[in-house]
């Protein structure tokens, strides 16, 4: 039987893709779960794994272009070798195709036993079936490896990760997305009576950055407040502890683990600021949870991955999570689910070398915290003139929920817990 395979809903608001790779092509033999292809949306890259085996019978997508959730972007001919077909043969469709295939109950196809097969065909099977986990997956994609060519040295012929660095050892690899490639080559260039203008195709996510940003000016009426804190002793205190937390538990610990503490704590003592605005009902929503959206700058554009329950989380933990989360936030390796929930976010714009911003609310969330790069300054204490570590603090608000009073007393609170570091340890 034909079956048709369509773009499934990957995740909740996204509803197209930009097809980046192929990793079958016609004529294939594929098994049931093994990836189709890997689609660009605007938050993740999604690899769509068949949800049952058979031979491609046609690609109806190319690389770069936009497909829709529902479109089909596949046929596969799951009949036996030998089997006779219909004149006409029933088309299948995938109504409840999803990221991770579908469950089907049959009583057509009944698995064949393995009793009286030579153990050499068994292990051929397995190997067409491509056993490894998603994270040796994720490597070999990264490293431009076909998985399918590879000889596992794991249980059941499983491939590990040790396997594909191996083979990225031996063969010189070059890596590089379809979906670039295909939007270079779409990219054009005109000569108007000014000077030449080049046109660039926007990626999914810098179309969603677009929306979110106009969608964020235009419902929240943005204010902003600026100011300073004095961080000398949190400098002092961290090139303390980040040779023993490097060494100990292979974590190069920042700053930022102990300003998402200062901000969890001062979202309890001012919790409009942990809130968003209900427009329909004219209502604020507090939030009773602390799920922190962190901004990372990567070369498509910013994502905001969310560390989750961050008062319950030690600076150690956070120190953890926001270094896996950032990394794979690059690798655009990150679940739609880690995407969303935020009630409240930072932005780093001191990690590019830049003092003070206005950022823009993380909509629909009631305010955002811009962090502005750290430097040793001449200030006043005491009458006399000392050199301290300052760090810049802008914090825009949505001036629906809050006012600038708000915002002051909240960067007060923040200013008061970086001053004395050693508190966030045991808070």
């Amino acid at each position: 039987m034909i079956r048709e395979f369509k773009f499934p809903d990957i995740g909740e608001g996204i509803h197209e893709g930009i097809l980046l790779k192929w990793y079958v092509k016609k004529g294939d033999k594929i098994a049931s779960g093994a990836p189709l292809a890997e689609v660009e949306t605007d938050k993740v890259n999604a690899e769509l794994p068949s949800p049952y085996s058979g031979e491609v019978v046609d690609l109806l997508a190319t690389v770069g272009e936009t497909i829709h959730v529902g479109a089909v972007i596949v046929r596969i001919d799951d009949l036996e070798k030998g089997e006779i077909e219909d004149s006409k043969q029933e088309v299948i469709e995938e109504e409840n195709a999803g990221v991770v295939g579908a469950l089907e109950a049959s009583s057509e196809v009944i698995p064949s036993s393995l009793e009286g097969r030579k153990p050499t065909d068994i292990a051929k099977e397995a190997r067409g079936k491509v056993l490894t986990t998603p994270v040796a997956r994720k490597m070999a994609h990264d490293l431009g490896i076909d998985i399918r060519t590879l000889q596992g040295t794991g249980p059941g012929g499983r491939i590990m990760k040790a396997d594909i660095k191996h083979a990225h050892e031996k063969v010189p690899v070059k890596v590089e997305r379809e979906a670039k490639e295909d939007r270079a080559q779409r990219t054009e260039s005109t000569q108007s009576t000014e000077g030449h203008i080049e046109r660039i195709p926007l990626s999914m996510m810098r179309k969603t950055i677009a929306k979110k940003m106009v969608q964020s000016k235009f419902t929240a009426p943005h204010a902003t407040v600026m100011d300073e804190g004095d961080v000398t002793a949190l400098v002092e205190f961290r090139n303390k502890v980040k040779e023993g937390f490097k060494v100990e538990e292979g974590i190069h610990i920042t700053y930022m683990p102990f300003i998402i503490k200062a901000v969890m704590l001062a979202l309890k003592e001012i919790p409009k600021m942990n809130s968003s605005y209900d427009e329909e009902n004219q209502e604020i929503l507090l939030k009773r949870f602390y799920h922190l959206g962190i901004a990372v700058d990567t070369e498509e554009g910013l994502m905001v991955p969310v560390i989750r329950d961050v008062d319950k989380k030690s600076i150690f933990q956070l120190a953890r999570e926001l270094e896996d989360i950032s990394t794979r936030a690059r690798m655009k390796d990150l679940q739609v689910e880690e995407l969303r929930g935020s009630t409240f976010s930072i932005t780093n714009y001191g990690a590019a070398g830049s003092s003070f911003g206005v950022p823009v609310i993380n909509y629909p969330e009631a305010a955002i915290l811009g962090i502005g790069k750290i430097e040793k300054k001449p200030v006043v204490r005491e009458d006399k003139l000392v050199l301290r570590y300052r760090v810049p603090l802008s914090l825009s608000i949505d001036h629906r929920v809050l006012d600038g009073g708000d915002g002051a007393r909240f960067l007060n609170i923040i200013k008061k817990y970086l001053e004395e570091p050693y508190k966030l340890i045991l808070l």
